[in-house]
């Protein structure tokens, strides 16, 4: 066997490599459940889901995502008891996986991050509290969709904590792993600690239930959310209300759009051994040689290699407007009071950064694994450049950004509360584009709005 078919059958295996679903995200698959919903078809697109799990398309590290796309799609059928037996599943495993997670990052340096399980991210965590809080609701539990809330809150207040804990471990690394590169990790301050839909949905139960104190409270907790994080809630604070002068409110929450998913951000890492200085450059067309950051590492060699991280990418949504309607007249329009897109990137930034730090130090590492490698394959001739390549080529495809998230959270929360005469009314949401043509309409039908109690129609168009 010649030398050169020699090398060629070394590079079967790192082409079985590049075909492993372990090492990049598969997201494919999600193409026709997505459109089976867009078209009006939640309980298909469920079933297309079961489906593509029997067919292991989730794998066992991606069950957390199952759990959150299962949850969410069961919700917008109105099988609300199903939806939250996936959501309590989802809950339960992300705090068991963050953890674990991270541990193993710390203690290797050489996988990337697609064979790790997945932990989720805290704004999917949130929302699964709040869409459980919905389907409680939907359900009469008030007491179980107070709990959920609390939950909100909770992991509202823990977030710079959690960040604080996963940087100390990452910063422990593995004593053993003497050839690591050593850097400084650190999170940026997270800027968010008061979500307003938990605020809307407890300030009306707790009206619905006579303590108007307690939703007073709540109410002046959703002006603050507006009025101290600007960057999250940077549009006009919606006119909510949690009485009224003819006896009863008619409450509506519609879902809109889809939520922000992941793509990957190309980057190029160079360092620079004698200034003891990594940077990092931007790796798309347009943007060559623009820095993306830098920071100080003591490395021994030059290096110029390319490395990937995930982002956050927005996913634009047809509604413009909603409309209520009850028997028929317009009963009024809904209000924008969460835009999911803001909360999703603020609670992304600390691990955004995490990862980033993690990933440049693992290319680091790899790099100069791949640098002494190199050398010593370094046997002269076609069989020895072969052998380089082949380090080079096995190096770069390891390097895949992590792009796994949950698919199905709405991208925008609008609510709206009118006041009434206590009665049965055919309701309509109408959700409408820009030239206010209507999308979708959402018919309640003989919905009854009660004095006193929380009257919540729930409506979604994912478009």
């Amino acid at each position: 066997m010649t030398l050169v078919r020699k090398i060629l059958w070394r590079l079967i295996p790192l082409i079985i490599v590049v075909g492993c679903s372990s090492l990049a995200t598969r997201k494919g698959f999600y193409d026709p459940i997505t459109a089976e919903l867009r078209s009006g078809k939640p309980d298909s697109a469920a079933r297309m889901l079961e489906t593509a799990r029997e067919k292991n398309k989730y794998a066992q590290k991606d069950r957390l995502m199952y759990f959150i796309d299962a949850g969410l799609l069961y919700h917008y059928a109105g099988r609300y008891e199903l939806s939250n037996a996936k959501l309590h599943l989802a809950e339960a495993a992300a705090e068991e996986l963050f953890t674990k997670s991270i541990s193993r990052a710390a203690l290797s340096m050489v996988v990337n991050d697609n064979v790790l399980e997945y932990a989720g991210e805290d704004y999917e965590i949130l929302y699964t509290n709040l869409i459980s809080a919905l389907n409680y609701i939907a359900l009469g539990r008030f007491d179980d969709a107070f709990v959920e809330i609390r939950r909100v809150n909770l992991k509202l207040d823990g977030l710079q904590m959690k960040y604080a804990d996963a940087v100390e471990v990452l910063q422990r690394g593995n004593p053993d792993d003497t050839g690591r590169v050593q850097i400084e990790y650190r999170v940026d301050s997270i800027r968010y600690h008061n979500n307003a839909f938990a605020r809307y949905l407890s300030m009306h139960m707790y009206a619905a239930d006579g303590k108007y104190d307690d939703a007073r409270i709540d109410h002046d907790f959703l002006r603050q959310a507006f009025a101290t994080q600007a960057h999250i809630y940077d549009f006009d604070l919606p006119e909510v209300k949690y009485t009224s002068s003819r006896g009863a409110l008619l409450s509506v929450v519609g879902l809109a759009g889809l939520a922000p998913t992941k793509d990957a951000l190309n980057l190029r890492l160079r360092t620079d051994k004698d200034l003891n200085l990594v940077q990092v450059l931007y790796d798309m067309p347009g943007m060559e040689n623009t820095e993306y950051g830098h920071f100080p590492v003591k490395i021994a060699h030059d290096f110029y290699f390319k490395f990937a991280i995930p982002q956050l990418v927005e996913r634009p949504s047809a509604v413009a407007a909603i409309r209520v309607l009850a028997d028929g007249q317009e009963a009024g329009q809904l209000q924008l009071l969460e835009k999911v897109s803001r909360v999703a990137r603020e609670t992304f930034a600390a691990k955004k950064t995490l990862i980033y730090l993690r990933t440049a130090a693992r290319a680091l590492t790899k790099g100069l694994a791949n640098y002494k490698a190199k050398q010593k394959a370094d046997t002269g001739g076609l069989g020895g450049w072969l052998k380089k390549v082949a380090i080079d080529i096995g190096t770069d495809i390891l390097e895949n950004a992590d792009l796994r998230s949950s698919q199905y959270l709405p991208g925008n929360i609008y609510v709206g509360d009118f006041e009434m005469t206590p009665g049965i009314y055919d309701i309509t949401v109408e959700y409408l584009d820009r030239n206010g043509q209507i999308i979708k309409a959402v018919s309640r039908p003989g919905f009854e709005v009660k004095k006193g109690g929380f009257n919540l129609v729930q409506a979604h168009c994912v478009n």
